[in-house]
């Protein structure tokens, strides 16, 4: 151990600078590439910062040392310890010429994936190796710029005074009532792994805790074998009492927004090494009614399958918007736009209907061109009526005991949504499979690693 904290890094490649000239160093990363011109050998050193040259010299160096730096395999993990010199012929304007080296991790050969070979790997053996995969800077650059998301949801929710829970993933029944659940034993009983923190957030809302916000995983056992479905992902969910619709649509344009900002602020070498450009929105979103784009598509004729007969039929009011139907609103909206006044058999049982007419939901989505990031709306508070709409979905009550009596003990008005993290960070770095924004995705082909 002792010799390990002796080896401890002091500087990234990307912090040396002009000040560190003539100075001593110690770099902690791995090798990238190496060339022995015999009496001297150039190396790069990779860590998560950038690339840093070592300049080796035999006649300066120990045999030992240097006949160890030059023979070690690429993706060796190597701590080094050298002097910072200027050099004009160096990318960075400098150098390290290293006089202790050591080997903290020996690479096996060969490597099972390239690290910086121009041969790209497909997506399976990239996630089969996935720890040799992130050490490339544009994937590693991937959950950089995450990170960075993830972080700007939690500064808009904690300014806006919002505390952060924690509600469990292993429950007795079914969120909103659906089918695509993963069923699992819980000792003598059956349990699932939980869709959305969706009852229990609204519970807190009889709580006096106002607003609650989490970040965590759901799951849903869909069938879906797409480039934009998980089976496992993370969900940015709020929540917040004596809040209308238009209260939660503000918060989401700050989240949306925030995060923007703080990728283009802090991200941008990340966005270089993905080659994307990106343009923080302005406030406030668009916002379409779903009877208005089903006017435009049944004004184009988009045709769609019935749900009785099987036959193709022109799109109508009540149908659900099909991908289709999205790739053309998004020809006139290629970015970000709420979709609002939904039917209420689209929503689930607990969006609140509209006041002036009960067949349209005070629901809404978030889309950025084709694809759906968010879900939310204005929640249904009083009891009876929500028992009535939980009825009418064929659902059973009993299921829902739990989250049925915070209502019968004065439960305000509240409204929320949930966003998907990796949707949300597939449009930020401009990549085309979400399974790229997860470290290690689970589909239905993928259990491991």
């Amino acid at each position: 151990m002792k010799d390990y904290i002796n080896w401890k890094r002091t500087k990234f490649a990307a912090e040396i600078g002009e000040d560190d000239y003539n100075t001593e160093v110690t770099l902690c990363g791995w090798v990238q590439y190496t060339r022995d011109l015999g009496k001297m050998a150039f190396i790069h050193l990779r860590d998560r910062s950038g690339v840093a040259q070592l300049t080796a010299l035999s006649k300066t160096m120990d045999k030992e040392i240097f006949d160890l730096i030059v023979s070690v395999p690429r993706e060796s993990a190597i701590s080094v310890r050298g002097i910072v010199k200027q050099s004009t012929q160096a990318k960075a304007g400098w150098e390290i010429i290293p006089y202790k080296v050591k080997v903290m991790g020996k690479a096996s050969t060969p490597l099972p994936l390239g690290v910086v070979d121009k041969v790209e790997a497909d997506m399976d053996t990239r996630l089969d190796n996935r720890f040799l995969d992130l050490r490339k800077p544009h994937i590693q650059s991937i959950f950089m710029i995450r990170s960075t998301i993830l972080n700007a949801a939690r500064e808009v929710f904690l300014e806006e005074d919002f505390v952060e829970i924690q509600t469990p993933k292993i429950v007795a029944t079914a969120t909103e009532g659906g089918t695509a659940l993963f069923e699992m034993n819980y000792f003598d009983k059956k349990a699932y792994l939980n869709q959305s923190p969706q009852l229990f957030k609204q519970t807190m809302m009889a709580t006096g805790l106002d607003r609650v916000f989490e970040i965590g995983p759901a799951f849903r056992a869909e069938e879906h074998d797409t480039v934009r479905h998980l089976n496992e992902y993370t969900s940015i969910d709020c929540e917040m009492a004596w809040g209308d619709l238009d209260d939660s649509l503000e918060i989401l344009e700050k989240v949306i927004q925030r995060a923007y900002s703080n990728v283009l602020n802090t991200n941008y070498m990340d966005l270089e090494n993905l080659q994307h450009k990106i343009v923080s929105p302005e406030r406030p979103f668009p916002r379409l009614k779903y009877g208005e784009i089903i006017e435009k598509l049944a004004s184009i004729d988009l045709e769609m399958a019935d749900e009785v007969s099987g036959k193709k039929r022109t799109i109508e009011w009540g149908d659900d918007i099909p991908l289709e139907g999205f790739r053309e609103i998004a020809k006139d909206r290629p970015s970000l736009y709420f979709v609002t006044e939904w039917p209420m058999k689209l929503k689930p049982f607990y969006i609140q209907p509209s006041p002036d007419d009960h067949e349209i939901s005070q629901g809404f989505d978030l889309n950025y061109g084709e694809k759906e990031l968010v879900s939310g709306g204005q929640r249904v508070h009083d009891p009876g009526q929500l028992k009535t709409l939980i009825k009418e979905r064929g659902l059973d009550l009993e299921g829902f005991k739990f989250y049925l009596k915070a209502f019968d003990y004065g439960m305000p008005p509240h409204s929320g949504w949930g966003l998907g993290a990796e949707r949300l960070t597939m449009i930020i770095t401009g990549l085309s499979n979400v399974r790229e924004t997860v470290l290690f995705p689970r589909d239905k082909h993928r259990l491991t690693p």
